[in-house]
């Protein structure tokens, strides 16, 4: 009995729906991509499944189909969502990656995304139905991107948030460089408010897969390098505008770690960063302004807080 309550008290694995999303400014469609199982435990706090907070450009929902109970939802922003806003847009269609991730369900759901219409209200865009039983679902493990780092652990996973900071464009030479960028970024970003008094709520972590050459791409000046977590200066066409496009890479990479949210380091010292709510946020670690950008893009992934915050 013992082991049962045990079991049943243990978090369930961290499940992972990677779709496609395809469109112009004029119409999207979504398709399915793959279903993976992280090799973590869920970190999310089980006492807190379902968002009330109305925030994010899309909203999902796991829906139990047996007793048609909503299991968990999320709201967040994408990659998609912004790029569709843009006068690319407006005269050709594009592909990116996304992902949902959740509690692996026991039982077959009902997977809802919507995306909120002219009202602001949501509007369902999205439906499939998923049995955690299918044998298409991935279980292997993707290569190992090296080492977890324990920056800070102030507790259980389910009763904390973890943070994960995440190297790009660092060779395994420049690990130890990664290792004191990330524990300075830590540091500065705990010296700030609200962070700063809430610190003991945070668990954070830093991985850094190894990459082949130093720094990242920088396509306005013909600098293209590849990486496990794809992140360019760049996007949609702002020099300053640091993304990854690499979803289903970046995604394998993280699932190595326990993370609510995620900054992406680079190894470059031109000022760029970014931050998508829900998603990610980035930061050139040798800028002079990495400091301010390293929180002003944590908030917007972390909060979805607006520029004028």
């Amino acid at each position: 009995l013992g082991f049962a309550a045990t079991a049943r008290a243990a978090a369930p694995r961290t499940m992972r729906v990677d779709y496609f999303h395809t469109g112009n400014a004029a119409g999207e469609v979504f398709s399915l991509d793959r279903v993976v199982l992280e090799p973590l435990p869920w970190p999310g706090n089980p006492r807190r499944p379902l968002d009330d907070t109305n925030l994010g450009k899309y909203f999902f929902e796991v829906i139990d189909r047996q007793t048609n109970r909503v299991l968990y939802s999320r709201g967040f922003a994408s990659v998609y969502g912004e790029w569709e806003t843009t006068d690319e847009a407006k005269d050709a269609r594009r592909t990116f990656s996304e992902s949902l991730r959740f509690p692996a369900p026991d039982r077959p759901v009902q997977i809802v995304l919507k995306k909120r219409d002219a009202g602001n209200a949501f509007r369902e865009a999205w439906t499939f139905n998923l049995d955690p039983k299918d044998m298409f679902i991935d279980t292997s493990a993707p290569p190992s991107p090296g080492a977890l780092v324990e920056i800070q652990k102030s507790g259980d996973s389910a009763d904390k948030v973890d943070f994960l900071i995440l190297g790009d464009g660092y060779t395994a030479a420049e690990r130890g460089k990664f290792e004191k960028d990330a524990r300075r970024l830590t540091e500065l970003l705990f010296a700030v408010s609200p962070f700063q008094e809430r610190r003991s709520d945070f668990n954070v972590w830093a991985l850094c897969p190894p990459a082949e050459q130093s720094g990242i791409s920088r396509p306005s000046t013909g600098v293209h390098r590849r990486s496990r977590i794809g992140a360019t200066y760049d996007a949609f066409g702002s020099e300053r505008y640091v993304l990854t496009f690499e979803n289903r890479s970046f995604r394998d990479v993280a699932s190595f770690a326990p993370y609510d949210f995620v900054e992406i380091l680079t190894n470059s010292r031109t000022y760029g960063g970014g931050g998508i709510f829900g998603q990610y946020s980035t930061v050139a670690a040798d800028s002079l302004w990495a400091p301010y950008v390293f929180v002003h893009e944590f908030g917007h992934h972390f909060a979805g807080l607006a520029d004028e915050y």
